[in-house]
């Protein structure tokens, strides 16, 4: 297991009075209280529910958790390409192959859930995202992040953390829904946590997420506690 880190540990990560959040990641597939959080954010939003859509537990994919005390109230997984490809191949595995044969490392983003009574969604939201950045990139390598959102999402991702769509919907059989793939180099992520990462008070003039993101001393306290 990978280390768990608090955020009791440094309390600046904790800016509006909520909860200390815990973050927590290991290598395999989602399941548990995460995947029941998953399954109950999907079924909010009128998506079928299937136990594939969860991590593959294929070439080192992390499941990354945000708990408040006993209760996960935040879920990402972060799924490394290889042999097996991504699961947005299904649908966008003509997009994909162009950014292959440019020779760029995919990373993608899934499962992405957020208990919408948690104190404050959009911290647990920046913190994930956060935690599965620094596996993707700052641990991995990877250069380029995309991930599959239904059309009315869209904006909200791209406003919020600077995911562009690359392709029209199409239907995604594994939640009976639509989805459009989008996308963001990880270098622009590496820049507007630089920019705006630790200053909470910014979030409203900044207009996304990366203000409730963590500072460059916490982001490094962090790191080293991935190994």
């Amino acid at each position: 297991m990978i280390p768990s880190f608090k955020e009791s540990q440094r309390g600046q990560l904790n800016p509006f009075g909520g909860p200390p959040l815990e973050l927590n990641s290991d290598f395999g597939s989602l399941e548990g209280d995460a995947l029941g959080l998953v399954e109950r954010r999907y079924q909010d939003r009128g998506l079928s529910v299937k136990r594939d859509f969860s991590s593959r537990n294929e070439a080192g994919d992390v499941v990354c958790t945000a708990r408040d005390g006993d209760k996960i109230v935040g879920t990402l997984s972060v799924r490394f390409d290889g042999v097996g490809g991504l699961k947005a191949d299904l649908l966008f595995q003509e997009e994909l192959a162009e950014w292959r044969a440019a020779g760029v490392k995919l990373c993608e983003f899934g499962s992405l859930a957020v208990d919408k009574h948690s104190y404050d969604p959009k911290r647990v939201l920046a913190q994930v995202f956060h935690l599965g950045y620094l596996h993707a990139h700052r641990r991995a390598r990877c250069q380029r992040l995309v991930i599959e959102v239904n059309p009315r999402h869209v904006a909200f991702y791209r406003r919020y953390l600077g995911l562009l769509p690359h392709t029209t919907a199409r239907h995604n059989p594994r939640v009976d829904a639509p989805a459009v793939l989008m996308s963001v180099d990880f270098s622009t992520v590496r820049e507007q946590i630089a920019l705006w990462g630790g200053r909470p008070e910014l979030l409203g003039s900044a207009r996304c997420l990366y203000p409730l993101a963590w500072d460059e001393a916490t982001e490094a306290a962090m790191l080293a506690s991935l190994g």
